[in-house]
């Protein structure tokens, strides 16, 4: 489904300190977009279009080999497969420790995705594989339950202590999972300073976009039970059912 400016218009009712971000993966050079005209991670790269940047990204473009390693472009070197390299900065305890990720982080095939295309939601003007929302507590806890609105699922929340961007970028768009984190967790994301501690990052899928959009636009985003007269909501409801006796 191709989503229209109209699907999307929902959005804005949130007024996000930021704008969310579209992210597309492509084969072939995109048309009518600038490449990046600087060198950065992937991480970073977000932060860039949610400054109001549309760009694409290639493999010359990323200073970070974990961003290219999950994008598969690049192989990770022996350092980092081992774990050597994740002890040494500390985030493990032990090689073993540090080598472990490696065996199920999520990571594109290669020759998937050649180039990474980044637009800030106001400006973007292709179908986005995913969707990345910063979003406070409150603004989350609206997102997630619209997704469980009308199916019931559990919220889930991957991420491991390195390598962030695996559960960012590419968990959701070869699961089909939304997938969120807490701003602070994650050792790149977190020594870059990049995002407001204790924000959420929301990933949502292309294949669940439709649906969450649609439920925001008929679900109520304030409960009723959330409101001043909430006790005396619920307690109705209890009696209506009845759980407890009129009083």
């Amino acid at each position: 489904m191709t989503l229209t400016e109209k699907d999307l218009a929902i959005l804005a009712r949130f007024e996000f300190d930021k704008q969310p971000v579209g992210v597309k993966y492509v084969v072939k050079r995109p048309d009518m977009i600038e490449r990046l005209t600087e060198n950065m991670a992937l991480c970073e790269m977000l932060k860039k279009a949610q400054e109001g940047n549309v760009f694409y990204a290639d493999k010359e473009n990323h200073t970070c080999g974990a961003g290219t390693y999950v994008l598969g472009e690049t192989e990770a070197p022996e350092p980092f497969i081992s774990g050597q390299f994740g002890a040494g900065l500390q985030i493990y305890d032990e090689p073993r420790s540090a080598s472990r990720p490696y065996y199920y982080i999520p990571r594109i095939k290669e020759n998937a995705a050649h180039y990474v295309v980044f637009s800030p939601l106001d400006k973007i003007s292709f179908d986005p594989d995913i969707l990345i929302i910063l979003a406070k507590s409150s603004q989350s806890e609206i997102i997630l339950r619209a997704m469980s609105y009308r199916t019931g699922k559990m919220w889930s929340s991957k991420m491991t202590a390195a390598i962030g961007c695996a559960w960012l970028y590419v968990y959701p768009y070869l699961t089909g999972e939304i997938n969120y984190t807490t701003c602070g967790f994650g050792h790149g994301m977190k020594r870059r300073n990049l995002f407001p501690e204790g924000h959420q990052l929301i990933s949502i899928p292309f294949d669940w976009l439709p649906s969450i959009l649609q439920n925001l636009r008929e679900m109520p985003w304030v409960l009723p039970a959330y409101k001043p007269d909430g006790l005396e909501f619920v307690k109705n409801v209890l009696i209506d059912l009845g759980i407890v006796p009129p009083q």
